[in-house]
């Protein structure tokens, strides 16, 4: 549904540090797409039309890997954070991104490192927030209460008054948590990032504070329970890894629900920028990536990379790399063939094993 009146912050202020990388976190790349475009998506299907996105000092490194592809429907901008003073002060800096502000709007406050999450779920979001009414709705989600887990504490109404990290060192029973996604309304965000106090341990004002601050001020408050999945975090490589594999399983079943046959999807790589048509059979082994295209009938593999490549109608391609290549209809091409970039083959040819061309 359109969420006219909603705009978004995206927080992507992580540097690679966490990454053991000199590239910032948010245009490390899951399925040929960096991860910051994964949760602009989310936000565009979820029908919000605005964001602002806040990086860290390398903001123009950022700002054009994520624009060389600009989300759908979305009208994006980036302002910089110069100095790490915390995900709060970074959303106070993004206030300033919106062209018009309306204090009876709302503002969706996503971090950049969730590339699970969907439109369908932030759209949940939104219409409980609608629903309530509330001045803030925090996303959550069941976790078990241990140390440093951001729970939520309730009033003496059981409405939701603060979130605070657990001190629990041992196996907590399960409790409900903040997912790091708040929607609140924009006249109330300002003066509330004002009014938190720094983190003792980094000195730093965070946004988990706002819905106390909010409570406190007689403000409502409200939550929603989601699914943990979509909130996963990417934090290490390990978190890197299993976000890609999550993803690609993705894209793979978004492929096959509209006519393309994968003989094994665990061993077909498809990266989201490929182009797919139906009556399409990917064979073992296939990997096909950055903007290539697959027309209609076409049997690919196995054992068949294709990066930026072209491939014609009722074409069979076998066991064959190619790079920036256009491969013509109704064609056999390999086994073992290899063709460079430029390379073309005509309509209808057939090349026979160890076939090699250049441009």
């Amino acid at each position: 549904m359109a969420q006219g009146d909603v705009s978004a912050l995206v927080i992507a202020t992580a540097s690679g540090a966490s990454l053991v990388s000199e590239r910032p976190k948010p245009i490390h790349l899951l399925c040929g797409r960096p991860m910051l475009s994964w949760v602009l998506a989310a936000v565009s299907d979820a029908g919000v039309g605005e964001a602002v996105v806040v990086t860290g000092p390398d903001g123009d490194w950022i700002s054009k890997r994520v624009m060389d592809a600009p989300p759908e429907n979305l009208t994006t901008r980036f302002l910089e954070q110069p100095r790490p003073r915390g995900n709060a002060e970074a959303a106070l800096i993004g206030l300033s991104g919106f062209n018009e502000f309306d204090d009876e709007g709302d503002v969706l406050i996503v971090p950049a490192d969730m590339p699970l999450l969907t439109g369908d779920v932030l759209a949940r979001l939104l219409d409980v927030h609608r629903d309530e009414g509330s001045a803030c709705t925090i996303a959550t989600v069941t976790a078990r209460d241990l140390a440093g887990v951001p729970k939520i504490l309730h009033d003496r109404h059981g409405l939701p008054s603060a979130i605070v990290l657990s001190t629990r060192v041992d196996l907590g029973e399960a409790v409900e948590a903040s997912a790091g996604v708040y929607i609140v309304r924009r006249g109330l965000l300002a003066p509330a990032i004002r009014r938190t106090t720094p983190d003792p341990t980094s000195g730093r004002h965070l946004l988990r504070e706002v819905p106390g601050v909010l409570a406190d001020s007689g403000h409502s408050v409200a939550t929603c329970q989601l699914p943990s999945e979509p909130f996963s975090e990417v934090d290490d490589r390990l978190h890197l890894a299993e976000a890609e594999a999550a993803l690609r399983d993705r894209t793979n079943r978004y492929w096959m629900e509209r006519g393309v046959t994968m003989i094994d999807p665990s061993r077909t790589r498809v990266d989201a920028t490929v182009e797919l048509s139906p009556d399409v059979t990917l064979y073992p082994g296939v990997s096909l990536s950055g903007n290539t295209v697959i027309a209609e009938g076409c049997d690919i593999g196995p054992d068949t990379h294709l990066d930026h490549c072209t491939v014609g109608a009722r074409s069979v391609v076998k066991t064959t790399t190619g790079q920036l290549a256009t491969i013509g209809e109704q064609c056999t091409v390999g086994p073992f063939a290899a063709l460079s970039p430029g390379a073309e083959v005509s309509d209808r040819t057939v090349t026979g094993p160890f076939y090699a061309a250049e441009a």
